[in-house]
């Protein structure tokens, strides 16, 4: 089954970003071919719910990262040999009876285009493989993991099979014999094109395994472990969002009895970037990757979605509350029909007034809490709301950003404490930036010459 989510939740943690640029994938881009690229973004388009394929990529990603296995390969000859498989057409096959003097003549004059492409093709698969057979006894020496031992195994047959293996032969090789190019041309292009694939596709994948695994140490990343749905378990220390400088770490822990994240504290205390962070560390985990954090196991979830930045829709005539409503409906239909899934909610129904948005947080929190087997983080300026889900539900954990003040400026420590704030300093603010004194003063008259 895959972990399913949507546009909002992508576009609220900034996955892709609309131009990919301070991207979660951009982070990781650090793939040496173009093929790696592509094998990336797949992964982040299909993240995981598998304990099994979760812990397995985890596996691979930290031994590249313990070994420091380097990427061997000449990146410009995975170009040249793309070019040439994609090449299907067997009127351009090389053949040894088109060796005239002719086409010697346009060889000798650096006019036969389509010749050289097709030899620089020959000569880039030749590369590849000496390369990927030299890598091979690399990995081998250095104790390959069981979760990545198939594919080596795979690679080695591969590389040993009768229509492949002459290519060590030709270890090194920059220049081939017309009568050679013509007899390897039909090997690689017609005759092994599929087995070539799968090579490069193997070796795309290793591209992506050591890119991640140069991030992680640099970054000081942590590999997270999968655990079993069934306890619904959540536990991360030091969790820090991935692109801020200096970020303030914080711990989070969930199980089935504490499900629901109760999330109150004053505006600019840390609440949205929290949650960002919490989606994006889960939204990694379960693709395999390492996560911003010291420390994380997490029961493998279904699917995460998320209301951070939810826009009004003109074009269909909805107000932002009704955008909520319809949002929060299509969550609460998934909810409905999946188990273990997260569901993250920055300032419920803020679109509405503060009576109905006290009924609806009260009413759509407590009707959540009887979903034990799904994870709810929410966040509201209502505080009055949790002071009575405290006393109808008895699995939500109240957490808040506290505000220090310093005479009257408010300072922010973005720790997690638990508990519901009493912090309202909104007109605070206000009345530091001087608003109503800006509104109510007068412009000065304009002395008369």
């Amino acid at each position: 089954m895959s972990f399913i989510t949507d546009k909002q939740t992508l576009d609220d943690l900034n996955i892709f970003g609309k131009s990919r640029g301070g991207a979660i994938y951009n982070l990781f881009n650090t793939t040496q071919t173009r093929g790696g690229a592509q094998v990336l973004e797949e992964m982040f388009l299909y993240p995981l719910s598998d304990i099994e394929k979760i812990n397995k990529r985890n596996d691979i990603i930290q031994y590249f990262q313990e070994k420091n296995i380097a990427f061997p390969f000449r990146n410009d000859a995975f170009d040249a040999i793309e070019y040439y498989l994609a090449n299907t057409d067997e009127r351009t096959m090389i053949t040894a009876g088109e060796d005239s003097l002719q086409r010697k003549l346009r060889n000798y004059m650096g006019t036969d285009t389509d010749y050289e492409l097709l030899h620089k093709g020959i000569i880039a698969t030749i590369e590849i493989y000496n390369s990927l057979h030299d890598l091979l006894r690399e990995i081998q020496s250095a104790q390959v993991p069981a979760a990545f031992q198939a594919a080596v195994n795979e690679m080695h047959a591969l590389l040993q099979d009768e229509q492949l293996a002459w290519m060590w032969g030709e270890k090194g090789c920059k220049k081939l014999a017309y009568a050679k190019a013509a007899k390897y041309d039909q090997a690689l292009r017609f005759a092994a094109r599929d087995k070539i694939k799968k090579l490069l596709y193997y070796i795309y994948n290793m591209d992506v395994y050591m890119a991640v695994a140069g991030v992680a140490g640099a970054r000081d990343f942590t590999f997270a472990r999968a655990l079993e749905a069934s306890n619904n378990t959540l536990r991360i220390e030091g969790m820090y969002h991935p692109q801020l400088t200096n970020p303030v770490a914080n711990n989070v822990q969930v199980d089935r009895n504490s499900n629901i994240i109760f999330l109150t504290g004053a505006n600019m205390a840390g609440k949205s970037t929290f949650m960002k962070t919490l989606g994006i560390t889960l939204f990694l985990a379960h693709m395999g990757f390492p996560v911003p954090a010291k420390h994380m196991e997490f029961s493998v979830q279904r699917g995460l979605f998320s209301t951070i930045n939810l826009a009004d829709n003109l074009n269909m005539g909805y107000s932002h509350f009704y955008a909520e409503v319809l949002r929060l409906k299509k969550v609460a239909e998934q909810v409905n029909r999946t188990e273990n899934i997260v569901i993250i909610f920055d300032e419920l129904f803020r679109g509405t007034n503060v009576k109905d948005a006290y009924d609806a947080t009260v009413a759509v929190t407590a009707a959540f809490a009887g979903k034990r087997n799904c994870t709810f983080i929410i966040s509201t300026h209502i505080i009055e709301a949790g002071e009575v889900l405290g006393q109808q539900c008895n699995n939500i954990n109240f957490v808040y950003f506290p505000t220090v003040m310093k005479g009257s400026m408010p300072e922010y420590t973005y720790k997690l404490t638990t508990g519901i704030t009493n912090d309202r300093h909104g007109m605070m603010i206000i009345n530091n930036e001087n608003i109503i004194g800006i509104i109510k003063s007068r412009r000065p008259k304009l002395k008369s010459v």
